[in-house]
This record gives structure tokens, sequence and C-alpha cells, in this order.
């Protein structure tokens, strides 16, 4: 079967939700994915426009995923593209989905460190209290960049 892989570098955007369904964990974070270029003119860099998608995660990537990220820890995920079209309130509205094969920290904008879960760390995550539900909607002009703290771009390795 034919599936569009892709890996997004950005910043989680929402606080992971985590759930234990009948069919396994899961658990689903909004991903902020903003794109960055040299401005001559400004001699800076200067950020694009900002793209959000929806990451799944499932399985034991879905406990690890809740119990290790934050909002705006800097990631990158692996995963399939999923774009859904739906209609609400007579308005079609379109999203874009991750379904994740793979998170871990954007290591070229700081550091981490690896633990192994065992057993009984997953069933912890699983036992503790839900989170509330976030608001999954975008703000209507809350996408442009315009109001993020500008990030550095990281430095050329020689």
């Amino acid at each position: 079967m034919n599936e569009t892989m892709i890996c997004a570098v950005g910043n989680v955007a929402t606080q992971p939700v985590f759930r234990d369904l009948a069919n396994g964990p899961s658990a689903r974070f909004r991903l902020a994915v903003t794109a960055r270029y040299w401005d001559r003119d400004k001699s800076a860099w200067t950020d694009g426009h900002t793209n959000f998608f929806t990451v799944w995660a499932n399985r034991q990537l879905a406990a690890n995923a809740s119990a290790s990220l934050a909002v705006g820890d800097p990631v990158v995920v692996q995963g399939r593209l999923k774009v859904r079209t739906d209609v609400r309130d007579g308005q079609s509205r379109t999203s874009a989905d991750i379904d994740a094969v793979a998170i871990g920290h954007d290591l070229a904008r700081g550091t981490a460190a690896f633990r192994r879960t065992g057993k009984t760390e997953t069933t912890e995550a699983a036992a503790a209290p839900p989170r509330p539900e976030p608001n999954w909607e975008t703000p209507t002009g809350e996408s442009d960049g315009t109001d993020r703290e500008q990030q550095p771009e990281p430095a050329a390795v020689a």
C-alpha cells in the first residue's frame, strides 16, 4: 500500500492527551511547524508560515510521548500523513494528521536523557488522572507566527 510518509520538525503546541482505549493506549497533541528562511534584505533568519498537525501515537509510543512531551518542546515526528476533510456547522474544514511511527526531541535545539520504560511505568502512565481536553481548533489569526518568540537558527557545523 502506498502511503505518504512525512518527517516534521517543530514544537509541541498542546499538552499531549493520553487515553487508554479498548484497542490500546492512544495519545494526541498538536505540532506547530514553522518554515524559516534567510531574508537577504534584513540579513536575518525570518519565520515563514506555521502549519499545524494533529499527531496521533498508539500503544507504547502513546504512553512514552504522554510522559515525555510538554508544550514548547522541540520535536521530530515521523509518520503517515492523513489529510481529512469534514463539514461542521455548514463549513468545510481540512485537517492534517500524522499517524506517528517515531517521536523524539530535536537534539539540534537541546539535550535529552533517555530512560527505558518497563511495564510498571506504562501502567502508572495509564493510571494517571486524565488531563482536561484541549481545544484542537486553531484560532483565527494566530497561525502567522508573528506573535511567537524568535528562535535563532542553529549554527552550521564546519
